[in-house]
């Protein structure tokens, strides 16, 4: 995984009310990349169960977006704002919450993190060779969405886990910027709206 390739990039912006940040930590564990998400825990009333990286809305306190992602991954996992190389960052996301979301990479300790049980069911550490193997990636394009249209969902399949929507997106361009992976071209099936989702 190579980071520099985020500085040759010139992310999106996207101008929304309802402004988010996350932070995409990158961690070196046995002398290979890995990325720390979180699970969400259940009872939360957006995207409950689903994988994430450390992030949040903004708040009055917060100067920056970055602060916000900084903050957050804070409260959520315990990662100090005073551990963490902020490198770059993605384009911006929609979310169908309504919220734009600027996702931040940063360099981080490999050390336990501790989850704030309010927001986060659990911590998973996944590494980047299994996130880039394409045996564990498909997509598929979801036709006729009524407030999306035609949309491709990317699916991650680690340990167990299965990374996608927002996330998904963040972790396509992440990889993109970083590692020979590329998605392909075309996605695995074509399915309706209403189509069950891989997860």
């Amino acid at each position: 995984m190579d980071l520099s390739g985020l500085s040759r990039h010139t992310p999106a912006s996207v101008v929304a009310r309802r402004e988010a940040a996350v932070l995409a930590p990158v961690i070196e564990r046995d002398g290979a990349a890995h990325l720390v998400f979180t699970k969400r825990a259940d009872h939360l009333g957006e995207h409950p169960g689903q994988m994430s990286f450390p992030g949040g809305g903004r708040e009055p306190v917060d100067a920056t977006l970055s602060d916000t992602a900084l903050r957050e991954a804070n409260e959520e996992i315990g990662l100090r704002a005073d551990e963490v190389d902020v490198i770059s960052r993605l384009d911006d996301v929609t979310t169908s919450s309504k919220y734009a979301v600027r996702p931040f990479v940063g360099v981080a300790p490999d050390r336990e993190y501790v989850p704030d049980e309010s927001e986060v069911a659990e911590v998973v550490v996944l590494s980047v060779e299994d996130l880039s193997t394409h045996a564990n990636y498909e997509s598929e394009r979801r036709t006729d969405h009524p407030e999306y249209g035609d949309h491709r969902v990317h699916y991650f399949h680690v340990d167990g886990y299965t990374v996608w929507g927002v996330t998904g997106r963040m972790v396509v361009q992440l990889l993109e910027r970083t590692t020979d992976w590329r998605a392909p071209p075309e996605p695995d099936r074509v399915v309706g709206p209403d189509a069950d989702l891989l997860i």
